[in-house]
């Protein structure tokens, strides 16, 4: 009596054995459960050259290469999935979008998440976190581009724009893009209309700042009286650090890199936040708030952003919060 032959597959003229491609899987899955992420996509990969890959080895291949931080292959292993409409979708859309952030797409992240929202996909009870997440992201693009647009572009200094009692008619919006239309002049010739304006105490915070920023950039020689959230100080933009040099900022920093080591996504919108707010502050950084509270609860604002509740120290989040509000120049 003849033995029956076990059926053998190719592929593309590779013979597998059966259960090759189940055991490649298997293995990466064990790798997965013990943090071994470089040796599981090794396994993922290898066993995908010989399958399209199901729901479940597709989602966990794109956490494992996203863990490893290659959040390239990561991002195509999300559209692969979605492409596929896995039962899962808003926990895969989800990674897919954590890993464009982490490639800097924030424009695409932006864009996705109004059509999720326009299309009804997100359920009602995250809709609040999406529509954050959404804001921060158009925040941080719309910077980019402007950063950009002034790079690429030099004006000639228009000195009547800067005289006070003019500067003072235009919207908070206005006198920012006028201001950062300085970044590649020489201020000097209009120094005396950038001290009245820095001196004024109608002027919005987020504006003194950013005019100071140039003064100190430009190693301007001359003294300042500032005030702002109720202090006031002496300065000479000479001797003054910019505002990611300041001992405060840098003992924050460090406290929320130690406490975000193993979670980057939350650690690059927190340090997004620490140096857009160190502008609004500044010279003052944080007032009197001690640099720990403040780092914990910077994690603890972000984390809210994501739904998370807990017990937070609500006078400085609720600081934090108006900071937020001031960097948007209402």
């Amino acid at each position: 009596m003849k033995r029956k032959q076990k059926k053998l597959t190719t592929f593309n003229n590779v013979v597998l054995f059966p259960g090759v491609v189940e055991k490649l899987v298997e293995q990466a899955h064990e790798y997965v459960e013990n943090y071994q992420y470089d040796l599981a996509n090794q396994k993922f990969e290898e066993a995908l050259k010989y399958s399209e890959g199901d729901e479940l080895t597709l989602s966990v291949y794109a956490y494992s290469l996203y863990e490893a931080k290659s959040f390239e292959k990561a991002k195509d292993v999300c559209e692969q999935l979605l492409s596929i409409g896995p039962s899962m979708y808003l926990e895969v859309m989800e990674l897919y979008l954590t890993i464009c952030m982490q490639l800097k797409q924030y424009k695409q992240v932006e864009s996705i998440i109004s059509s999720l929202l326009e299309e009804g996909a997100i359920p009602q009870d995250q809709i609040e976190k999406f529509e954050r997440l959404k804001d921060i992201n158009a925040n941080i693009a719309g910077n980019m581009e402007k950063q950009e647009e002034l790079e690429n572009h030099t004006i000639e200094v228009n000195l009547e724009t800067f005289s006070l009692d003019y500067f003072m008619t235009l919207s908070p919006n206005k006198q920012l893009n006028e201001v950062h239309e300085l970044t590649s002049r020489n201020i000097r010739p209009i120094v005396p209309q950038l001290k009245m304006i820095i001196e004024n105490e109608t002027t919005h915070p987020f504006i003194k700042s950013i005019i100071l920023i140039l003064l100190v950039e430009q190693e301007v020689d001359i003294k300042i009286t500032i005030s702002k959230f109720g202090e006031e100080m002496n300065i000479n933009p000479s001797t003054l650090s910019l505002p990611t040099k300041m001992p405060q900022f840098n003992h924050i920093s460090k406290i929320v890199m130690d406490k975000l080591d193993k979670d980057p996504s939350t650690l690059e919108l927190v340090e997004y936040l620490v140096a857009k707010h160190a502008i609004v502050t500044y010279p003052f950084e944080w007032l009197h708030y001690d640099a720990e509270d403040v780092a914990l609860s910077y994690i603890d604002f972000v984390r809210t952003m994501f739904g998370s509740v807990h017990e937070m120290d609500y006078e400085i989040v609720e600081f934090l919060q108006n900071l937020e509000k001031l960097t948007e120049l209402q």
